[in-house]
């Protein structure tokens, strides 16, 4: 079946199917770690802090990881990634007892590692694949790589709580560090070499974006990203437990459900946007999307100090939010790809997405630090703050008029 598939397709499965191996994995580790060390007793936010050196580490390794994409090749800083996680995994198959807060937040930094080398490459390898002139076909692409890995995140999360229940904790760790080491393999021999790596060889200083629409955009993105998760990582699953009774149980389906719904949209991003017209967002998209997104946390903070029932403003907010906040992130998503240099291209979107990654750790530590300060409400309005900031930067974006070209290989 591959082999009738043009080369461009062909590259674009690899990384895909490699991306969503890892993303599965990734998210079923986070819900691994979060039921376990609730399950020994753990508070919301020690376990929030277990995920701190996987966000710091986030932003370092966008940052350094761009530069080894363009210097090594994308295939071997996807690869690289690939081999990081499965050590991650392996770490936690030490006896119960070595199972320290240190221990488990060093395997998290390794994974947060892991993570984004993977992403980085992932997004990069899109750019080189699809002709300069089809920046509609890159939309999509980038969308459906985009949405589908969030939608597999949340179904990782499922996949975490099942493979705990099913096998323990060690047993669910072992069985996706094999299945991951397989996936490794896989990738090592078939995907393309020296792909995304640079015909002049950057130099360290050259991590820093010169581009001025990508300093721009990345701007945009950390504040996007820290208004998502000023309410969402921490505040939020607090409230829903201690304020509305909820389960932890009910907790965790319903964030998944969320983020499959928000990978979904995302995917579905291109159509919501303009494409079947024949445009492609440009700087204004993102103002626009961002303004309406803006509006969504103040009408949430209104609702919890009003008299409306505050189980349907909350869950009625935090579904519209999650909609336009999909758009947005898509949106941005696509950006990104198509301001990159060609050659070179992962140093601009490792530097993008270092801010993306500064973004969820300003908003992680934010989320547990303003909650226990001044509530969920606060956080909203820091989080309608942020957005608005987001959508200002924006409008300082290049703006075009191109149409879609639909290349052969759309």
């Amino acid at each position: 079946m591959l082999a009738g598939l043009s080369p461009q397709i062909r590259q674009y499965l690899l990384v895909t199917g490699n991306y969503w191996a890892f993303t599965l994995t990734d998210g079923a580790l986070r819900m691994l770690v979060v039921l376990y060390f609730h399950g020994l007793g753990y508070q919301p936010l020690e376990i929030a802090l277990l995920f701190l050196f996987y966000e710091v580490f986030g932003v370092i390794t966008n940052l350094v990881g761009g530069w080894l994409g363009a210097r090594l090749g994308l295939n071997r800083t996807m690869n690289l990634g690939l081999a990081l996680q499965v050590v991650a995994l392996a770490m936690l198959l030490v006896p119960l007892a070595w199972l320290t807060v240190p221990w488990v937040m060093a395997a998290q930094a390794l994974s947060g590692i892991a993570k984004d080398l993977n992403k980085m490459s992932a997004k990069s390898s899109i750019k080189l694949l699809v002709p300069s002139q089809a920046q509609g076909t890159l939309y999509k692409w980038v969308a459906v790589l985009t949405g589908s890995k969030n939608a597999l995140k949340g179904i990782g999360f499922f996949l975490g709580g099942a493979l705990l229940a099913g096998f323990g904790f060690q047993g669910a760790v072992a069985a996706m560090a094999v299945a991951l080491a397989l996936v490794w393999l896989f990738s090592i021999l078939m995907l393309q070499r020296d792909l995304g790596k640079a015909k002049n060889k950057p130099k360290f200083s050259e991590i820093f974006s010169k581009s001025r629409a990508i300093n721009l955009l990345s701007a945009a993105r950390l504040f996007l990203f820290g208004a998502r998760d000023v309410w969402f990582v921490v505040a939020l699953p607090v409230f829903l437990a201690s304020q509305l009774g909820w389960e932890q149980w009910r907790v965790g389906g319903f964030l998944a459900m969320w983020v499959i719904g928000y990978g979904i949209v995302q995917s579905l991003a291109p159509h919501l946007t303009g494409k079947r017209s024949g445009k492609v967002p440009d700087g204004r998209s993102a103002f626009v999307w961002a303004a309406a997104l803006c509006l969504i946390p103040v009408l949430i903070a209104l609702g919890l100090n009003s008299e409306l029932d505050v189980e349907l403003s909350l869950l009625g907010g935090l579904l519209l939010f999650g909609v336009l906040f999909a758009v947005n992130s898509s949106l941005h998503s696509y950006l990104i790809v198509s301001y990159a240099s060609e050659d070179g291209v992962s140093l601009d979107v490792g530097f993008y997405y270092m801010a993306n990654a500064m973004g969820r750790l300003i908003g992680t530590l934010l989320s547990g630090w303003v909650y226990q300060m001044a509530g969920l409400a606060a956080c909203l309005w820091i989080s309608s703050a942020f957005i608005a900031l987001a959508a200002l930067i924006s409008l300082a974006l290049p703006r075009h008029g191109t149409s879609d070209k639909v290349s052969n290989i759309s």
